[in-house]
């Protein structure tokens, strides 16, 4: 991402989030979002799957402490909404109403300046906060590079619905997605087949022009071919000159074992392709988990309830429970207590270094209707034993009586 992008880019809005939303609100903007917006939601929209990759973006940043106070530190610095003209007013100090470009005070001065070698620009200042070096002398030579040099795919994100036991025990699992791909008929130079690009004449390749104003020099896009140092005179008829269309693709994914409802997994190299010979974007898969008809999960613990009953409770005994991965055996203490937790270790979903536990919880089981022969068993005993289970409470009821 560029300096310029932390200043002209209002991700908060993008996200329809106050600046001092926490981390759970900016992640449910995002997935409502990213839900609403989906290509696979919206095939052939060209309008929703531009808002989705801006969304997409705005929470890869947002969502990632360090970027977000970064973003924030650039926005405080230079004024939210700063965009390519400047400062309004002019450059505070220097008198006058003209308009500066950004990218020559982030990357130095420029040829039409004298070629001065002694002052990076403010890029040499920031270089540390916005995670890279802006130039120098060089600055008017390291814009044209960049330019027409590669360029990074985007990242793309889909979603994948998993099974309890999936998300528990891994899958391999085929996703169909709509994503940016390189245009099978020019293979991406954005030319008719039988042609090719040529260099730019206007920028000779530079991918920018310079102008002089007064002691300045500005720098900006060439508008002949668009910042890319390079003219197609027939562009293909597939992609209309992009090199990219929007394309279905089935890729195999490997989900871990222990994988959580809405975790990312990130596939390098899997998203959209590069330009000009760059890497390709990232793939970022986001989990959905369903619920499991018997167990449950926190952290890394499977939980389950089980049901027995007052004779087992009472006597105790031995339990066959299920896992994910088969069964264990399980022994209930006499006199256990509904509600009693045991733990079976090792039983739960991988973790970091070690698995998590099953954790078995045992309700007693109440009959709702008694045959006569039942409830005359009940009686009897309840005679037998003849013992008060709550004397705390029946001497604070006599101590009330009392008083």
């Amino acid at each position: 991402m560029s300096t310029r992008d932390f200043i002209e880019k209002d991700y908060y809005a993008a996200l329809g989030v106050s600046k001092d939303a926490d981390a759970a609100a900016i992640k449910k903007a995002y997935r409502q979002l990213a839900r609403d917006l989906h290509p696979d939601k919206n095939p052939g929209n060209a309008d929703a799957e531009a808002k989705f990759k801006e969304v997409s973006e705005a929470y890869d940043v947002l969502s990632d402490t360090k970027r977000r106070a970064e973003y924030d530190d650039a926005r405080r610095l230079f004024g939210a909404g700063a965009r390519g003209g400047g400062f309004p007013g002019g450059f505070p100090g220097g008198g006058g109403a003209q308009t500066f470009d950004l990218g020559d005070l982030f990357g130095g001065g420029g040829p039409a300046a004298g070629g001065r070698a002694g002052g990076g620009g403010l890029g040499d200042l920031l270089g540390g906060l916005f995670g890279g070096a802006a130039g120098g002398a060089g600055g008017a030579r390291s814009r044209s590079q960049a330019a027409s040099g590669p360029a990074r795919g985007q990242d793309v994100e889909t979603e994948a619905t998993l099974s309890f036991d999936e998300a528990v025990l891994g899958v391999t699992v085929p996703l169909r997605m709509q994503s940016p791909g390189t245009c099978p008929t020019c293979h991406g130079n954005g030319a008719k087949p039988g042609t090719a690009p040529h260099t730019c004449p206007v920028c000779q390749g530079a991918g920018v022009t310079s102008r002089s104003q007064g002691a300045f020099a500005f720098s900006e896009p060439c508008r002949n071919c668009r910042g890319t140092g390079s003219v197609v005179d027939d562009p293909c008829p597939t992609c209309s000159g992009s090199g990219v269309t929007t394309q279905t693709r089935t890729i195999t994914v490997r989900i871990p074992p222990g994988v959580k409802d809405g975790q990312r997994i990130r596939l390098a190299g899997k998203g959209a392709p590069g330009r000009r010979g760059g890497q390709a974007g990232d793939l970022f898969v986001v989990v959905h988990v369903a619920d499991h008809a018997l167990f449950g999960r926190k952290g890394d613990d499977l939980t389950l309830t089980v049901p027995l009953t007052f004779a087992e409770a009472a006597l105790g005994t031995t339990l066959t429970v299920p896992t994910l991965d088969g069964n264990v055996s399980l022994k209930v203490p006499a006199g256990t207590a509904s509600g009693r937790t045991l733990r079976v270790r090792g039983r739960g979903a991988p973790g970091k270094g070690k698995a998590g536990d099953l954790l078995v919880t045992l309700d007693v089981a109440v009959p709702v209707r008694l045959t006569p022969a039942q409830r005359k068993v009940i009686e009897n005993l309840s005679e037998e034993m003849n013992e008060d289970p709550r004397p705390q409470i029946t001497a604070a009821v006599q101590a009330g009586s009392e008083r």
